[in-house]
């Protein structure tokens, strides 16, 4: 009977270990995405005590993205090898003591310390996230369990610059960045204690003889997984123009009031935000995430042409931006459950480490292309070169999901009619 109930995907088994997994992770993620806010909100004060420009800070954001992206295939192997939840805490101590170091002595080689470390650490959240979840939670539940952490995230991007504004006002710059580092610790010592979530972990694959880790770089650098790095690459590139750059775009391009962009720009995130826990429900209830995907960006790409080409009126344009959130939000569940089908056996951190490289592509190309539209004088064309990316986003998901299913065809002997829902 126990053996029974644990096949079946809907079972009622006890999901406590489940929650106790996507708790931990979500908390673990939540922290990285507040981390990685934690200076901008502190730029004017972090120029005027170290005395530096914004050119330096910005090269040591840049920094830290080089840094993640490099790492990203090393730390997906040591996920896949001594497991993501060692990783995690790992990560953790390193994020923790690298902005601890940081406040305790301000100085700008010190920042660009601390950006190295900063870069390391966030290269173990994607993979050992996506990994430990894939393997603990069960299929049926396993795209509300990537909404819910992927909100996590949101959420600590969210939260940070209003807690960092508020802590160096009033504690002062130094207590502030300390205080980014210390809660890192808060959140890795519960993982350090749990180490149920290392066991009875559920098999991603039927891997045949052989298979799994001995694996080398030829199963993980298939066409579908270069082409899923690109997916995540212009996933990033497009959402980074919207996010970044529409509030002086459509105030250069239409003459809409700062306070209406600015509004319009909060609708779009926080209808994301929603919108991602909305999408994890739908992610559970379709194999076809491809499909979902796709058509999101098809219907974004006709709403933020129209933002960009029609010069809306401030209730249009608010809620035109708050549906094109939404979507944007409801394809990320599906997004990740790509990755997870594209996965070789017994390498789902080293898949996810290579996919989510695409975001710190993306994070350091799409400021520059942006810019350069906007000190063109093109801030239309801020609009225009999303468009583009999310049609390109639509067609990449199409073709690496079909070279997916006839992998999983060849790997399991099955038919081609046999893949279809």
């Amino acid at each position: 009977m126990t053996t029974e109930a644990l096949a079946m995907p809907g079972g009622e088994r006890d999901k406590a270990p489940e929650y106790q997994a996507i708790a931990l992770v979500s908390a673990a993620h939540f922290v990285n995405h507040f981390q990685g806010m934690v200076l901008p909100p502190l730029f004017l004060l972090l120029a005027a005590r170290l005395g530096i420009g914004f050119i330096e800070l910005g090269l040591a954001l840049t920094v830290a993205s080089i840094v993640g992206v490099l790492a990203q295939l090393p730390v997906g192997y040591l996920v896949d090898r001594i497991g993501s939840r060692r990783m995690l805490v790992l990560g953790l101590f390193v994020s923790g003591l690298a902005y601890l170091g940081f406040g305790l002595a301000p100085s700008y080689p010190s920042l660009l310390c601390t950006m190295v470390f900063m870069g390391l650490a966030n290269s173990v959240f994607h993979p050992a996230d996506y990994a430990l979840l894939s393997r603990k939670i069960e299929p049926a539940r396993l795209g509300r369990a990537f909404s819910i952490h992927t909100f996590a995230g949101f959420l600590g991007t969210a939260v940070a610059p209003v807690t960092m504004i508020a802590l160096a006002a009033g504690m002062g710059l130094n207590f502030a960045l300390m205080a980014a580092g210390f809660v890192a610790f808060v959140v890795a010592v519960p993982l350090v204690l749990a180490r149920g979530i290392d066991s009875d972990l559920m098999p991603l694959h039927r891997a045949p003889s052989g298979a799994g880790r001995g694996n080398g770089m030829t199963a993980i650098l298939t066409p579908t997984i270069i082409g899923l790095t690109g997916f995540f690459a212009l996933m990033s590139l497009s959402g980074s123009g919207i996010s970044n750059f529409s509030v002086v775009a459509l105030t250069s391009a239409f003459g809409t009031s700062l306070s209406v962009a600015n509004l319009a720009l909060t609708a779009y995130l926080s209808a994301q935000a929603l919108g991602v826990l909305a999408g994890g429900f739908v992610a559970d209830l379709t194999r076809r995430h491809a499909e979902v995907a796709a058509l999101g960006y098809a219907i974004n790409a006709c709403i933020v042409l129209a933002i960009g080409t029609t010069g809306l009126a401030p209730v249009p344009l608010v809620a035109a931006m708050a549906v094109a959130g939404l979507l944007s939000g409801m394809i990320m569940p599906s997004r990740d459950m790509l990755v997870r089908a594209a996965a070789p056996p017994g390498a789902m951190g080293r898949t996810f480490g290579i996919v989510t490289s695409g975001f710190g592509i993306g994070g350091m190309v799409g400021p520059l292309m942006f810019g350069f539209a906007m000190d063109h004088g093109a801030p239309q064309w801020v609009f225009g070169i999303s468009v583009i990316l999310m049609i390109a986003v639509a067609v990449v998901a199409q073709v690496s999901d079909r070279r997916a299913a006839s992998k999983r065809r060849r790997r399991t002997g099955q038919p081609a009619a046999a893949s279809a829902d």
